[in-house]
């Protein structure tokens, strides 16, 4: 995807984060984040956006540091003007993409064509998986369009995966195969000497596979993200998990 379409991404899913904020009130319960209601999700969200912003308006050397995370839920605006407050960050940030030059020069924690494309990608799809938060206060999973989802599964298996050190199992190794049915991508992670590899891959029968996540591109996005079970995504597993639950226990994704 291109930085114009991640900056649109992130403009669409914050708006829809808001929505169904307001919709769900700020006292809700938020599911996949316990014990975070719907007004730490806001907080959070709009700490996380300002935060970003500065990395493109300061142009700093270094990733900027952050409070801790019980800290940052404490911050923000009043509750009766949380919502706004949410709203002008996420306004904000997207303004601050969509007017940056393309050629400037600022610390990213993950690779990326250019340090402008790091901050959209990232940042949509960090508002992506928080609206999905927000409509689970609703009782609802939201749906992606499938080149949104499986660029974030790209996201975080290329990306974020290669961040996290990989805790071995009793057999030590194996290969977890994530197929996109709908777009056709797929990704293999092999897990050898203590340490995920993950790869794009080509699309097809894997037969070395130890196991096999598959589903819409939408599905497979929430499931790795914690975000939905495997019924609910309509995503299916195939083969011996162990190295599913090995990924799910040690690649932990920070906003930082």
């Amino acid at each position: 995807m291109e930085i114009a379409e991640h900056i649109d991404a992130l403009r669409r899913q914050g708006e829809l984060l808001a929505d169904a904020a307001m919709r769900a009130g700020l006292d809700a319960t938020v599911p996949p984040c316990p014990p975070w209601l719907v007004k730490d999700l806001l907080r959070h969200t709009g700490y996380v956006h300002r935060w970003a912003a500065r990395h493109i308006t300061e142009c700093p050397a270094e990733i900027l540091d952050g409070p801790p995370g019980e800290e940052m839920l404490r911050g923000g605006a009043a509750d009766d003007r949380l919502l706004g407050w949410f709203r002008e960050g996420h306004a904000a940030l997207v303004k601050t993409l969509a007017t940056a030059d393309p050629a400037l020069e600022c610390a990213t924690f993950m690779a990326a064509p250019s340090p402008l494309a790091f901050w959209a990608r990232r940042q949509a799809h960090e508002t992506a998986i928080h609206r999905a938060d927000a409509e689970s206060a609703l009782g609802a999973t939201p749906g992606y369009e499938a080149e949104f989802a499986a660029d974030g599964i790209d996201e975080l298996i290329t990306g974020f995966g290669r961040r996290r050190k990989y805790q071995p199992g009793a057999d030590g190794g194996g290969t977890l195969r994530v197929l996109a049915a709908d777009t056709g991508d797929a990704w293999s992670i092999e897990a050898r000497e203590g340490r995920l590899h993950p790869r794009r891959d080509t699309a097809g029968a894997a037969p070395d596979a130890s196991c096999t996540v598959s589903g819409p591109a939408s599905g497979v996005y929430l499931y790795l993200w914690n975000r939905a079970d495997a019924a609910r995504a309509g995503v299916t597993v195939t083969g011996d998990p162990a190295l599913l639950a090995s990924w799910q226990a040690s690649v932990r994704v920070r906003w930082s």
